[in-house]
């Protein structure tokens, strides 16, 4: 058991280094302000984010599978720590700068990623994938949450900014990255099976049941951001918040859910099957959704976003798992199409913000319950 703590233990810092990747949310609205930039230029910001997961997620699969999952991680962390390190040498001079960094930062959150899921199987005991991978996502969530609060710790306490960030971000990243070398895993692979290609990575979209749980990680995430872009809209038009000091509070309440969902996600999967709770945590999502329709005052405005956030917790790490737990075989190949799917994120609250503009912005929270509703249903799937 202690030797499956000191395996799994730079895994868990992984996934905490993926969650910096994360930043680029709240930092969209500090660079605008640093550097006087237009919304299209700040736009740029959240692209950096997220263009990596759409172009290297399969390609960094196939390297996966010839070469290994924990040279794979090394290689993201040192990536991302390249993106951090570069603006304090550069002394944040320029908002050029700042776009390379974000660029590097994406590509190593998306390689963490890649590597990231698959090898937690690696470090877990027989059976509880899906429990450590809620861990795991546990473990991101606090380095997503990370972004927004250091920020403003800083500037209460330190008279600092959002720079305090970066060698914050690359002193754990250097541990992250000694960690991890110093400790060998053993990694599961089938010999016999012949190394992946592109064309083996697109052949198995063909299978039907592996098709709809890509989906279903491009619609949950797609739904994770819309959330978190659109909760403090939400405030503002049913309970007058203001946007910029208390609108917030509705992203940042959507995170601490998340967080908690995911820590007691790892300890319900200790008892209960990952189809089951698939089931129950799509539910819950539904509820808090219709929640945010029917909600009266702001009390239960919040209430309804917390039992979104917890719903959502455990969706991605539960899909990735039981994807992966049908076919281990392909799991370097599995892993590399639902990263890429990642760009959910992207493209699902543009859809969003066409419904609300056309309609209202309620409208645009049916997106949302759309595409929980499609995993809803999914998780009746009968896997032939």
């Amino acid at each position: 058991m202690k030797n499956n703590y000191l395996k799994s233990g730079p895994i868990f810092l992984a996934f905490l280094c993926m969650g910096f990747g994360d930043v680029v949310g709240p930092l969209t609205s500090q660079l605008q302000a640093e550097y006087e930039l237009t919304n299209f230029m700040a736009g740029l910001v959240t692209f950096m984010g997220f263009i990596m997961f759409g172009l290297l997620s399969v390609p960094m699969g196939l390297y996966q599978d010839r070469k290994g999952k924990k040279p794979v991680l090394v290689i993201g962390m040192i990536a991302a720590l390249i993106g951090l390190i570069l603006p304090i040498l550069g002394d944040f001079s320029s908002f050029e700068l700042l776009l390379a960094s974000l660029l590097l930062l994406g590509t190593g959150a998306t390689i963490l990623q890649v590597a990231g899921n698959p090898i937690m199987r690696d470090v877990s005991p027989e059976g509880k994938f899906s429990r450590n991978l809620s861990f795991g996502q546990f473990f991101k969530a606090i380095g997503s949450l990370s972004g927004a609060l250091l920020p403003l710790l800083a500037a209460k306490y330190w008279g600092l900014d959002w720079k305090i960030l970066f060698p914050i971000y690359s002193s754990i990243l250097i541990i992250a990255i000694i960690y991890l070398w110093s400790v060998k895993i053993e990694e599961k692979r089938d010999d016999s099976e012949t190394p992946a290609s592109f064309k083996s990575v697109l052949s198995l979209l063909k299978n039907p049941y592996i098709f709809f749980m890509v989906l279903a990680i491009f619609l949950y995430v797609g739904a994770e951001v819309s959330m978190s872009a659109k909760l403090p809209n939400f405030l503002e038009h049913k309970f007058n918040f203001d946007i910029k000091e208390l609108g917030l509070w509705g992203t940042l309440f959507f995170f601490l859910a998340l967080m908690a969902g995911r820590f007691f996600g790892g300890v319900i999967l200790n008892w209960m099957s990952p189809q089951k709770f698939l089931k129950i945590t799509t539910i819950v999502s539904i509820i808090g959704i219709l929640g945010l329709f029917v909600s009266t005052s702001s009390i239960m405005g919040f209430a309804s976003i917390f039992i979104i956030g917890l719903g959502f917790a455990n969706i991605f790490p539960l899909v990735f798992s039981i994807t992966i737990d049908a076919m281990p075989e392909r799991s370097n190949e599995i892993s590399g199409l639902m990263v890429t799917a990642i760009i959910g994120g992207a493209i699902v609250p543009v859809i969003f913000g066409a419904i609300a503009d056309i309609f209202s912005l309620m409208a645009g929270f049916i997106v949302t319950l759309v595409c929980i509703g499609y995993i809803l249903g999914l998780s009746f799937y009968k896997r032939k």
